[in-house]
C-alpha cells in the first residue's frame, strides 16, 4: 500500500464526512425524511448491515469486534446487543459524536466504544472479527488489499466488507451522481471487479492464509455495494 494515496484518501473523506455531509449523514442514518435518491441508499444499506450481520456468529458474548468505519453506529449497537465487545472507529470525529449520543443503554451484556481515528491503529488491540462496510470503498483496490492484510494480521476470526463492484450500472450512478447538488452527493468511489478483487487478494501475502467465501452483491436504486467474507484458510 503506498501510504501516501492512503493517507491523502481518508484525509478527503474524513474532511467529506466531518463537515460536507455530517448532517446528511445524520439523517440517512435516522428515521428522519429523505429524498428519493437517499431512500434507497438507505434501503440498500439497511440490507448490506443485515447481510453482513448474518455472516457473523449469532452469539458475539465475549467476542471482540471491531467496526472499521463505523458511521453513526447502527451496526456497532447491533453487534453489541448479540454480545460483542465492539471498537467502533470511524475517520469522521461530527459522526463519533452522533454515534456516541445515539447509543442506546439497553445493550445487554455487549458494549461499545466509539473512536475517532484510524481502522489501522494496532492500539485498537486484536479482534475476533472484523466488519468493514462501505468504508473500504473510497480507497484504490490496491490499497483496499494492503488495508485488509492489515486487519488480518490482527484479526482471529472473520473479515466481512464491502467494495464497489465494476459494473456499467453502478458506471452510469456514479458519472448522474455528479450532477446532483453537492448536499446530494457522495465522496468518491473506486469500483473493482470481483475477479480484479479476488486476484488481488491471492496475490496479497499479508493474506496468505485468507480466503475468500461468501459474497452477495445489493442494488437497490442508488445504491450498488457488494459484500464479502474472508476468513482463515
Amino acid at each position: 500500500m503506498s501510504d501516501a494515496s492512503y493517507q491523502e484518501r481518508r484525509g478527503k473523506i474524513e474532511t467529506y464526512f466531518d463537515r460536507t455531509a455530517a448532517d446528511a449523514w445524520s439523517k440517512l442514518t435516522s428515521d428522519a425524511k429523505v429524498s428519493r435518491i437517499r431512500e434507497t441508499v438507505r434501503a440498500g444499506r439497511d440490507d448490506m448491515r443485515q447481510t453482513l450481520l448474518s455472516w457473523l456468529p449469532q452469539d458475539l458474548t465475549g467476542k471482540r469486534l471491531l467496526d472499521a468505519g463505523c458511521g453513526t453506529g447502527m451496526l456497532a449497537v447491533e453487534a453489541a446487543r448479540r454480545g460483542a465487545e465492539v471498537v467502533a472507529i470511524d475517520v469522521a470525529p461530527t459522526l463519533i459524536e452522533i454515534a456516541r449520543e445515539r447509543l442506546p443503554s439497553d445493550l445487554g451484556p455487549g458494549s461499545v466504544d466509539f473512536q475517532a481515528g484510524d481502522m489501522l491503529d494496532p492500539a485498537h488491540g486484536q479482534f475476533d472479527h472484523v466488519v468493514a462496510m462501505d468504508s473500504l470503498i473510497h480507497y484504490r483496490s490496491d490499497d483496499v488489499v494492503k488495508v485488509l492484510a492489515g486487519l488480518a494480521a490482527r484479526t482471529s476470526g472473520s473479515i466481512v466488507f464491502t467494495f464497489a463492484p465494476r459494473t456499467i450500472p453502478l458506471t452510469i450512478m456514479h458519472a448522474v451522481g455528479q450532477l446532483f447538488p453537492r448536499s446530494d452527493r457522495s465522496p468518491a468511489i473506486e469500483p473493482v471487479s470481483e475477479n480484479k478483487l479476488r486476484r488481488l487478494i491471492g496475490a496479497e501475502s499479508g493474506l496468505s492464509g485468507w480466503q475468500p467465501e461468501r459474497t452477495r452483491r445489493i442494488a437497490v436504486g442508488f445504491y450498488m455495494s457488494q459484500g464479502l467474507e474472508l476468513i482463515p484458510a
